[in-house]
C-alpha cells in the first residue's frame, strides 16, 4: 500500500489523473457532496475534485492510498471475513465502513468457538465481537459484528483469519430452540396457589423457549420412605415410559444428600451430573440424566418463578445442547447474575425478582 498526501494545488496542475484505484483515508466534502473515508475513487470521482480544485472550490488536501496487488478494499475483506466465520443461523448484513453485522435468523442461543475468537482476533489487522457465548437471543438481534482497521489490507491477513474460521465450523452461530417435550415435578407439599404458581411460571419459561410443556405432577409427603416409593413411581412413567426429553424439578435442595428423591433417582439407575452451579443467585441448581431425559432441578418451587442461573441453562437445554459438568463449571465466569447481566437472560426472566 502507498501513502500520499494530494494538495488542491497539484490536483488543479493534473494530479486528479492520478487518482483512479486510490482510496479516500479521511472523509472530504466536495461540491456539496461528503465522500467518506473508505471511498474508492474511480474516474467520475476523479473527475469532480478535480474540476473543484481547478474551480478553486477544494479546501482539503486528500489523504490516499493505493493498494497493492494483494491488497483488499475493507468491505471486501470484512464480508470475505463475515462469510467465513457465520454459521446457517445467521444473516449477514452490508458492510457499512467496513463493519459487516451478523444476525440471528431464528431464536436461540448464541454459539461461539472462544478460542477459535481469541486466535483470529490476535491478527493484525481482523476484528470480530460478539455477545456473550451461551446467551439467549432473539431472531432479528444483531450478535456479532465484523471490521478491519485500515481501508485496505493484505490478503494474506484476512487468508489467515478464515483459515481459522474453516478450523471452528462454525466459528460463530445460533442453536435453535426445538420444541422439546419437558414435564414439571414438585418434590414437596405445596398449597394449591404454590402450586399453580409453580405450574405457570414453569410453563411460561418452557413455551417462551419454543418447548412443549407436558404439566407438574405434584409429589409431597412426610414420611421419606413413602416419599421414595412416590417418586420413583412418578419417575418411572414421566422418563422412562413417556421419555420427556426435560424435566423440571423443584423442591430438592443440591445440598441435601438424604432427599427420597436422589434415592428413586439412583433406583431407576439415574445419576447426578452436577450439584450446584458457580453462579448467583441460583448456585444450588442441580442437573441429572435418568435414561435419555435430562433432570435440572431447584431447591424451591417457587424459584422457578425467579431470575436465577437456571435461566441460563434451560436456554440451552431446550435447543438440545448436551449439557455437560464442564458446561455448568463455565458459568462462573460472569456468574454474579446482578440486575446489570440480566441482559444475558431471556425475555421472559429480564423483569422477575431474584430470590433473597
Amino acid at each position: 500500500m502507498r501513502c500520499e498526501r494530494v494538495t488542491p494545488p497539484a490536483l488543479a496542475a493534473g494530479g486528479d489523473r492520478r487518482l483512479p484505484g486510490s482510496v479516500l483515508l479521511a472523509a472530504v466534502r466536495v461540491e456539496g457532496r461528503l465522500l467518506p473515508k473508505g471511498t474508492r475513487i474511480d474516474a467520475a470521482v476523479a473527475d469532480l475534485l478535480g474540476a473543484a480544485a481547478r474551480a478553486g472550490r477544494l479546501d482539503a488536501t486528500l489523504r490516499l492510498a493505493w493498494p497493492d496487488p494483494d491488497d483488499l478494499h475493507e468491505d471486501e475483506a470484512s464480508t470475505r471475513l463475515a462469510r467465513a466465520v457465520v454459521g446457517p443461523n445467521l444473516a449477514i448484513g452490508v458492510p457499512r465502513q467496513s463493519k459487516v453485522d451478523l444476525t440471528a435468523r431464528v431464536d436461540g442461543v448464541l454459539r461461539i468457538d472462544t478460542a477459535a475468537l481469541g486466535r483470529l482476533n490476535r491478527i493484525d489487522p481482523l476484528e470480530v465481537f460478539t455477545l456473550f457465548h451461551g446467551q439467549a437471543v432473539r431472531a432479528g438481534e444483531v450478535v456479532a459484528s465484523v471490521k478491519v482497521a485500515p481501508h485496505l489490507v493484505a490478503a494474506t491477513a484476512v487468508n489467515a483469519g478464515e483459515a481459522i474460521a474453516r478450523e471452528a465450523t462454525p466459528l460463530i452461530d445460533i442453536a435453535a430452540y426445538q420444541p422439546l417435550e419437558v414435564a414439571a415435578l414438585a418434590a414437596e407439599s405445596l398449597t394449591p396457589g404454590a402450586l399453580e404458581r409453580f405450574e405457570q411460571a414453569a410453563r411460561t419459561k418452557v413455551t417462551s423457549l419454543h418447548g412443549r410443556f407436558a404439566g407438574v405432577t405434584q409429589v409431597g409427603t412426610e414420611d421419606p420412605a413413602e416419599a421414595a416409593l412416590r417418586l420413583e413411581a412418578v419417575l418411572r412413567r414421566m422418563v422412562l415410559e413417556s421419555r420427556v426429553a426435560l424435566l423440571l424439578v423443584g423442591g430438592v435442595s443440591a445440598g441435601d444428600p438424604l432427599s427420597p428423591f436422589y434415592e428413586a433417582l439412583q433406583a431407576l439407575g439415574g445419576r447426578v451430573l452436577r450439584r450446584g452451579v458457580p453462579a448467583h443467585p441460583g448456585s444450588m441448581i442441580w442437573l441429572a440424566s435418568l435414561g435419555d431425559t435430562v433432570i435440572l432441578g431447584l431447591p424451591q418451587c417457587g424459584m422457578f418463578s425467579m431470575a436465577t442461573a437456571a435461566d441460563l441453562v434451560l436456554p440451552r437445554l431446550l435447543t438440545g445442547e448436551a449439557i455437560t459438568p464442564d458446561t455448568l463449571a463455565d458459568l462462573g465466569h460472569g456468574g454474579l447474575l446482578g440486575k446489570e447481566m440480566r441482559f444475558r437472560f431471556p425475555d421472559y426472566a429480564r423483569d422477575l425478582s431474584a430470590p433473597e
